[in-house]
């Protein structure tokens, strides 16, 4: 399935997480990916612009209504994350 190959690569969510909020410069959108190249950064970035999830605008990188809807989609994700890091937290 094309949508699991791209978001599956890496950073890709990660971008997307950051973007959630609102549009970002490609230097501060770098600094919230901690330990992203910036090629790894333009190369994600074309490819979610090139699928509509992302675009470029005065403001820097933002996400497009479809992208923005990939936030509610993943939004249970969180709450899941959450528990399961108190868990760790607990058991390891």
């Amino acid at each position: 399935m094309v949508a699991l190959d791209l978001l599956g690569r890496r950073w890709t969510l990660r971008i997307m997480w950051e973007l959630r909020s609102g549009p970002l410069g490609f230097r501060p959108l770098q600094a919230r990916c901690d330990g992203m190249s910036s090629s790894v950064l333009r190369t994600r970035l074309v490819e979610l612009v090139t699928e509509g999830l992302v675009e470029q605008t005065e403001a820097g990188y933002g996400l497009t209504p479809i992208g923005a809807e990939l936030g509610d989609a993943i939004r249970p994700l969180t709450g899941w994350a959450e528990r399961w890091q108190r868990r760790r937290g607990r058991d390891g």
